[in-house]
């Protein structure tokens, strides 16, 4: 299954990374994070990737387009164009289309614009700024199984604040970063049958405020739980709990280790 990463948004509340870059090439241990989306999705074989790209996609294309070199040891014969690329890495195999979806263009009209790159009946979708240790050849099985267009996965957040539980002016429970009890938010992570494709109208379909709202109205939108970890990039505080934790070798999400 190809997987679509949608890398196009403005990361506004990423202001101080995201002026020069866009938000998916922010870093986790000098890596994109959307690097370590894609290597989870490698690990379970699926690499083959359509990346959407809209604000400053042009820094993701200079990424991959000399990707080769930036991580292998090369030799340059000088006064010629002869370039010998040593060592292997691991990313050997992906297959990378970049997709230049418009700046302005929402993310359901980011996804029909990529339809052209996606020649099968069945493909995977993600943002670009989350990273979970979610088991990809469970969540596809679950997918086939019930029989619906789209699969979405949802995950318990964790709370941007700590946790007191006192009892007698004393505190019983304390915890810093505690996940949500009862409250499950979209994480990402779909898949999708082609017949998604069929309902988007335009570059101005939102896939969280227009598609899938459509897909709930006609039952076709299931729902896999996930219980693990899960973590977006979304705010500075986030960027450097995932950099503490990759740093501390606790990269929960770094299945591919």
């Amino acid at each position: 299954m190809k997987v679509v990463l949608l890398a196009g948004g403005l990361g506004t509340r990423l202001r101080e990374e995201t002026e020069f870059r866009p938000k998916p090439m922010v870093t986790i241990g000098g890596r994109p994070i959307l690097w370590h989306i894609m290597k989870t999705y490698a690990h379970y074989g699926h690499r083959e990737f359509v990346i959407c790209l809209g604000y400053k996609g042009d820094v993701i294309r200079d990424y991959f387009l000399n990707y080769e070199v930036r991580h292998r040891d090369v030799t340059v014969t000088l006064g010629s164009r002869e370039v010998e690329v040593h060592t292997p890495h691991g990313e050997a195999g992906w297959r990378v289309t970049l997709a230049d979806t418009g700046e302005a263009t929402l993310t359901g009209g980011r996804l029909g614009r990529a339809a052209r790159y996606l020649d099968g009946d069945r493909f995977m979708v993600t943002y670009g700024d989350g990273v979970a240790d979610i088991d990809l050849d469970r969540l596809v099985a679950f997918h086939c199984g019930h029989g619906k267009l789209a699969t979405l996965t949802a995950v318990r957040p964790s709370s941007r604040f700590g946790e007191v539980v006192i009892e007698r002016d004393m505190v019983q429970v304390f915890q810093e970063k505690p996940q949500v009890q009862g409250s499950w938010i979209n994480g990402g992570f779909f898949v999708f049958e082609r017949a998604v494709l069929d309902p988007i109208s335009g570059d101005d379909e939102n896939l969280e405020q227009s598609l899938l709202i459509k897909l709930t109205g006609m039952k076709q939108l299931a729902v896999y739980q996930h219980h693990g970890f899960w973590q977006c990039m979304d705010t500075p505080r986030e960027m450097d709990l995932l950099n503490d934790l990759w740093r501390q070798d606790e990269a929960a999400w770094a299945v591919w280790r």
